[in-house]
């Protein structure tokens, strides 16, 4: 196929990847969709339906238009850049504790998009780890969320306050799902964002460092939610019960498997090698010929 339709049939692959992503600014139904859904909804969606978008992109945009891919790749580099701080930015800014995490998804999905374009194997099984770390992560936060909604009955952090000794196990639960998001060592979310910065780094360094100081703003972000939420003046003086078993067993694997994932992440690594290899040698190749068309 000609060159044009090869573009255009990539920009009809990407676009529709982009809005499942989400990609900025095809991300505005994303927030409003987590704030209806209940909580099973929200796990859905940021633990499952986000990353078919991201695999979408490795098994049909890149290897069926590789060409077109690689010369689309700055563009597609700088609208995760965009993502990683317009969703930061977006996220200080929220009162609602599920659209708060919603925008902190749509930063961290600007990673992703970022490893997938880079060209490099590194970067692109850095991806890989981001969405399954992040899907664990974002899935914990919205449970935590749904459980912390079913005691003070609001979504709203401005309500809330002053909860940390009130509520057993929940504020400290959701500290370390907090600091998981933002990349804390020993957890998948460091393993996936320090791939995917090592990989790009050989190829588009000024794209990484400015994608590294977005980490900066993910931990401001993070540890506002903690604070609004648990810390301060109380605003009430109901009587919240902690949590029980069954909450506790379910966020708890959860946190086991984050921290296997980000302290071993080999058996990840290996299962998405030689997919992350083949795509990486077409984007390779197409890199290298239109490095010699110009």
């Amino acid at each position: 196929m000609s060159t044009a339709t090869e573009y255009i049939l990539m920009l009809g692959f990407f676009i529709a990847f982009a809005v499942k992503l989400p990609v900025v600014p095809f991300h505005s139904w994303l927030p409003d969709a987590h704030a209806q859904a209940p909580t099973a909804g929200s796990v859905d969606l940021a633990g499952i339906l986000l990353k078919t978008a991201a695999y979408g992109l490795l098994r049909f945009a890149l290897p069926l238009f590789p060409n077109a891919s690689a010369e689309f790749a700055p563009i597609a580099m700088t609208l995760g850049l965009v993502g990683i701080f317009y969703g930061a930015f977006l996220a200080f800014a929220q009162t609602d504790i599920k659209r708060l995490i919603a925008f902190s998804s749509v930063s961290h999905m600007g990673f992703v998009l970022i490893g997938i374009y880079s060209g490099s194997q590194q970067a692109l099984q850095g991806a890989v780890i981001q969405m399954l770390a992040h899907g664990v992560s974002a899935a914990a936060l919205f449970i935590l969320s749904g459980q912390l909604y079913e005691r003070t009955h609001t979504r709203d952090m401005r309500e809330m306050g002053g909860l940390w000794s009130r509520i057993a196990y929940l504020p400290a639960i959701s500290l370390f799902f907090a600091a998981a998001s933002l990349g804390l060592p020993g957890t998948g979310n460091f393993v996936g964002e320090f791939l995917i910065l090592i990989g790009t780094f050989v190829s588009a360094p000024w794209i990484t460092a400015i994608a590294t100081s977005g980490l900066v703003f993910g931990s401001v972000y993070s540890l506002i939610m903690i604070h609004r939420a648990y810390f301060g003046p109380s605003k009430s003086d109901a009587v919240l019960h902690g949590m029980d078993a069954r909450e506790l067993i379910m966020v708890l694997g959860l946190a086991v498997l984050l921290i296997y994932i980000g302290v071993y992440p080999q058996p990840f690594l290996d299962t998405s090698a030689a997919t992350m290899h083949g795509v990486q040698q077409w984007l390779s190749t197409a890199f290298t010929q239109l490095a010699s068309a110009r």
